[in-house]
């Protein structure tokens, strides 16, 4: 088969460059345009700014951005996808061809591994470029198109930092005065002594560039779901509140950026789907082109999380992404999401309508897609996704685009900060009219006896899984990761991956990679917590799965 099967290699050295360095300091021998180089030649050449506005995108998920050449190498998808494996509920089999058991077992925290430096480096990547390019503006900048592009870079740098700090700390409501990350700006006056600020001083800096982009972006039509609008604006501004406990805020906001946007109805999600930036309940996503993809066809979300790609980890090795069964045994049989993964037996209704054509090599249909073989497909495992479509089923393209931000996370949102800002009759009727009216026909918000807060939470793990929320929630909730009850039989995750961790577990928390470390001397790194044993915390309970 084309795939070729060996063992990951984790360590890997990798010196980072300074990527605060002041614009005003790098001599033009270096091929780097002085920062009034920069300001004159956008002013002279405008499509010079927008070619370095475009690749401000390019590392939330272009394939081999940092040149490793290998599968696990793709920007901030990458993290997004680390981030769902270290939660609870995805899981992949622990073989020698999954390059992110290091996300089951927690060995991420090794400063010395690639899947760390990449998930460092993808952020701030972000930010530094952003830098770069806002420098290349004068102070009294006036049109329209550069207004727009200022505004949309600031929007990312809050995203980049948004993530790097759910990464690093704790949650803001009981940590903000903790040490996060380093701030990364051209008034770093040496970046080899650039201490971490706190949560606090972090959140300042995103909660004011998201203020200037939605200031900014008002009026902004924008030619494609991959740039950023007014509503994304607000979106990432809902997370921001919703993350430093602004409940009413997160709220209002998130109503702003879902208007005029409806959820995917329970027909369109009832067959796999999520992978074209066009569809109609996506705010935001990643647009992988084919061409993209043939930078490396390994290194994207449909080689990892995608069951239907015919040039893949996941169908290749039976490297498929997973739910955990004990989430997915909470999910009622009247929920079209059911079928967003196959059952022990390996059935799932949106199976029903596809065929996997091998050409030479066989095809199948229904359910038997889930036995099919050939050189670049091996069975389904139980519990296995089918939520992520590609087209056609057994692609070898792999240029299925991934969503970044969809209107059913908006309404979610308003649900869990009407609740906690105090309104709990609204959030109650937002969610139930969103989950009868477009996933579960039979739904009560008190289905499962849980609190109402554990329900939108419940609801945010089924309706987003695979997305990247998956740890972060479960850090900013303050609760526990619970990925077995008790017994090796509650769950399906594999024996190195079976733990619970606490709540305030140190381990938890990202550790710097070495050649941070090695490069800034200021870093005081996370320390606390150990590498989670077998077994560990066998009764925890997190509220959902109980």
């Amino acid at each position: 088969m084309k795939l070729n099967k060996y063992i990951p290699v984790l360590f890997l050295g990798l010196v980072l460059s300074a990527s605060c360095t002041k614009l005003s300091e790098i001599v033009p021998e270096s091929g780097t345009m002085l920062k009034s180089q920069l300001q004159s030649t956008n002013a002279a050449v405008p499509t010079r700014a927008s070619a370095s506005f475009n690749g401000l995108f390019n590392p939330l998920g272009m394939p081999n951005y940092y040149g490793y050449e290998t599968p696990d190498d793709f920007g901030v998808l990458m993290l997004l996808f680390c981030n769902d494996l270290e939660s609870a509920d995805a899981t992949a089999s622990d073989n020698n061809y999954n390059w992110f058991s290091v996300c089951g077992e927690y060995s991420s925290r090794n400063a010395n591994y690639r899947n760390p430096v990449i998930r460092y480096r993808a952020p701030y990547s972000i930010i530094s470029s952003v830098n770069d390019f806002l420098a290349g503006f004068g102070e009294d900048v006036s049109d329209a198109e550069s207004l727009a592009m200022m505004a949309q870079a600031k929007a990312l740098r809050a995203y980049a930092y948004m993530l790097l700090a759910s990464d690093f700390q704790f949650n803001y409501t009981d940590h903000k005065d903790d040490l996060c990350v380093p701030i990364c700006s051209p008034d770093v006056e040496d970046p080899t002594h650039n201490p971490r600020a706190t949560l606090a001083q972090i959140y300042e800096i995103i909660m004011s560039d998201l203020n200037d982009a939605v200031a900014n972006l008002d009026g902004f039509a924008r030619s494609s779901k991959k740039y950023i609008d007014q509503q994304v604006a607000y979106g990432l501004r809902a997370r921001a509140n919703l993350n430093m406990g602004k409940y009413a805020e997160a709220a209002s906001d998130a109503e702003k950026a879902a208007a005029g946007y409806t959820p995917a109805s329970i027909a369109e999600v009832s067959v796999p789907t999520f992978q074209d930036i066009n569809e109609h309940n996506w705010i935001w996503g990643f647009d992988m082109t084919a061409d993209d993809a043939k930078a490396y066809k390994y290194a994207n979300t449909s080689s990892w999380l995608r069951s239907f790609s015919g040039y893949a980890y996941a169908a290749g090795t039976a490297t498929y992404t997973c739910i955990n069964k004990i989430l997915y045994n909470k999910i009622a049989d009247t929920d079209v999401r059911k079928g967003w993964w196959v059952d022990e037996n390996l059935y799932s209704p949106l199976l029903d309508a596809l065929t996997w054509n091998a050409g030479s090599q066989g095809s199948a249909s229904g359910q038997g897609i889930a036995l099919f073989e050939y050189d670049d497909k091996l069975a389904f495992v139980p519990y296995t996704n089918v939520k992520f479509g590609c087209t056609p089923i057994g692609t070898i393209d792999n240029a299925e685009d991934m969503p970044l931000m969809r209107v059913e996370e908006m309404i979610l949102i308003q649900a869990e900060g009407y609740l906690k800002s105090g309104n709990e009759g609204k959030a109650k009727q937002i969610l139930e009219n969103f989950v009868k009216t477009y996933r579960d026909p039979a739904y009560t918000a008190g289905f499962g006896g849980r609190s109402l807060a554990d329900e939108i939470w419940f609801q945010r793990r089924i309706e987003l899984w695979g997305e990247g929320f998956a740890i972060h929630d479960t850090k900013r909730l303050n609760k526990p990761m619970v990925r077995f009850l008790g017994t090796p039989e509650s769950t399906n995750v594999s024996p190195a991956f079976r733990f619970n961790m606490a709540a305030n577990d140190g381990w938890l928390l990202m550790r710097f990679s070495s050649s941070e470390l090695n490069t800034n001397f200021s870093i005081i790194d996370n320390t606390d917590g150990e590498l989670p044993k077998m077994d560990q915390n066998a009764n925890l309970r997190d509220g959902v799965t109980d």
